[in-house]
C-alpha cells in the first residue's frame, strides 16, 4: 500500500485545482465582460448574444450526468486536467472566430471542459478531506473561481484588454495561459498520491449495470431532487445576471469601466458568502436554514436592481447582496450530497452531475430569456422579475429539504 498525501500536499492539490477553476471562469466570463463590443463586431441580436452567454451552461444539460458518472470512474484528477485544457483550447478558438456559429462552437467546447472542473473538484475535495470539512474545502476552490470571474470584469475589460489591443488578443493570451496551467496540473496530480478518504467502491466500472445503479440511487433520493430544483434556480440567477449585468448598466448610461467595476462587486459578495455562510452553517449545524437565508438575501438584492439611482455606485449595494446569497449557495449545493444517506463521497460526482445536468437548463435559459425579453420589450425589467422569482423558489426548495 502506497503512502497517503500530507496535509500540505492536499492543500496544494486543492489550491491548484481552484486556480484551474479560476482560469476557467476568467475565459468563460471574458465574453460577457466584452459582450457589447462583440455584439457590435459580429452584428449579433440580443437573442444570439444570450445564446453565447448561455452556451457553456447549455453543455451541462446533455453532458452533466454523463460527466459525473465518468469522473466517479476515471477520477477527479483526470477530469480537472482535461477540463482546464479544453477551456484553454476553446478560448484560443474564440480569439479568431469570425462569426456567430464558430464562436458558438468554440464556446461549447469550453463547456465540455467546464464539466470536468465542476464535477471533478467536489469529487477531489471528498477524496482529500473528511465529510465535515468538504464544505470548507469547496470554499477554497470556489474563492479561486470567483477571483477568475471578477478578474474578467475588473481587469480583463478595463485593463488587460486595452493593453493587449482588444478582446481577441485577450482571448488568445488567456487561452494560452489556461493550456499552460493544464500542464502544471498534470505534473502535480501525477506526483501526489491518492487521497485519504477514497472509499473502497470509488471508481466503479463502466458496465451498464454499474452506471444504472448509480443513476438510480441518485434519482431516487428526495432531497437530491429538491437540490436539483435549488441548483436550477441558482444557475438561472447566476448566469442570467452575470451574462447581462454589464450591458444592463451600460444601457442606463453607466461608463463601461464603472459598469465592469460594479459587476465585479457581485463576485466580491460571492467571495464573502462562500467563506462565511458555510462556516456559520457548520458551526450552528443549520445547513437548511442557511439555504433559505441565501435565497432571501439574493432576493432583496435583485429587488434593488429595479431602481436606477442617480449615483451609479449605489448599485453596488444590491449587487453585493445578490453575490452574498449566491456565494453562500455555491458550496452548500456541492457539499450537501456528501451528507445525504445513500450518496456520500462515492456518488458525489454523479450527484453533482445530476444537479448541474438538470440545473444548467436554468443556467442556459437565464441569459437567453433575459436577452429575448429585452428584444421583445426593449427593457431588462421582465428578466429581472423572473430572476427575483427564482430567488424565492430557491428559498422554498431549501425549506422543503428534510435530511439537513
Amino acid at each position: 500500500m502506497g503512502r497517503r498525501p500530507t496535509k500540505i500536499e492536499n492543500a496544494a492539490l486543492l489550491s491548484v485545482g481552484g486556480i484551474g477553476y479560476g482560469a476557467l471562469l476568467f475565459v468563460w466570463f471574458s465574453l460577457p465582460a466584452y459582450l457589447g463590443p462583440i455584439i457590435d463586431a459580429m452584428g449579433l441580436s440580443g437573442t444570439q448574444a444570450g445564446v453565447l452567454a448561455g452556451a457553456i451552461p447549455l453543455t451541462y444539460i446533455p453532458l452533466g450526468l454523463l460527466s459525473g458518472l465518468v469522473i466517479d470512474r476515471v477520477g477527479a484528477r483526470v477530469g480537472i486536467g482535461v477540463g482546464v485544457a479544453l477551456a484553454g483550447l476553446g478560448q484560443l478558438g474564440r480569439a479568431s472566430a469570425p462569426d456567430f456559429p464558430s464562436m458558438l462552437a468554440f464556446t461549447l467546447l469550453m463547456g465540455v471542459g467546464a464539466t470536468g472542473l465542476t464535477f471533478g473538484l467536489p469529487k477531489l475535495a471528498a477524496e482529500l478531506y473528511p465529510t465535515d470539512l468538504v464544505g470548507r474545502a469547496a470554499s477554497v476552490y470556489l474563492v479561486a473561481s470567483y477571483a477568475g470571474s471578477a478578474s474578467a470584469f475588473a481587469l480583463g475589460r478595463p485593463v488587460l484588454g486595452p493593453a493587449l489591443g482588444g478582446w481577441r488578443p485577450l482571448f488568445f493570451a488567456s487561452g494560452a495561459a489556461a493550456i499552460g496551467l493544464a500542464g502544471v496540473w498534470a505534473l502535480l496530480a501525477w506526483s501526489i498520491p491518492a487521497g485519504n478518504h477514497e472509499s473502497d467502491d470509488d471508481g466503479g466500472s463502466f458496465r451498464l449495470a454499474s452506471l444504472t445503479d448509480d443513476v438510480r440511487a441518485v434519482f431516487a433520493h428526495r432531497d437530491l431532487r429538491l437540490l436539483v430544483v435549488l441548483g436550477t434556480m441558482y444557475l438561472f440567477i447566476n448566469h442570467g445576471l452575470q451574462g447581462w449585468l454589464v450591458t444592463l448598466f451600460e444601457t442606463r448610461g453607466v461608463d463601461p469601466s464603472l459598469a465592469g467595476g460594479v459587476t465585479s462587486v457581485l463576485v466580491a459578495g460571492q467571495v464573502v458568502g462562500v467563506l462565511a455562510i458555510p462556516a456559520i452553517a457548520e458551526r450552528v449545524d443549520r445547513p437548511r436554514e442557511a439555504v433559505i437565508a441565501c435565497g432571501c438575501i439574493a432576493g432583496v438584492g435583485v429587488a434593488g436592481l429595479f431602481f436606477e439611482p442617480s449615483v451609479a455606485l449605489l448599485l453596488a449595494a444590491p449587487v453585493a447582496l445578490v453575490g452574498l446569497g449566491m456565494g453562500g449557495l455555491a458550496p452548500l449545493i456541492r457539499a450537501i450530497p456528501v451528507e445525504l444517506d445513500g450518496i456520500g463521497p462515492a456518488l458525489t460526482g454523479t450527484a453533482v452531475g445530476l444537479v448541474f445536468a438538470v440545473g444548467e437548463i436554468g443556467g442556459f435559459l437565464g441569459p437567453v430569456v433575459i436577452g429575448a425579453l429585452r428584444d421583445a420589450t426593449g427593457s431588462f425589467t421582465p428578466g429581472l422579475a423572473l430572476v427575483l422569482a427564482a430567488t424565492l423558489v430557491a428559498a422554498g426548495a431549501g425549506a422543503a429539504m428534510s435530511e439537513l
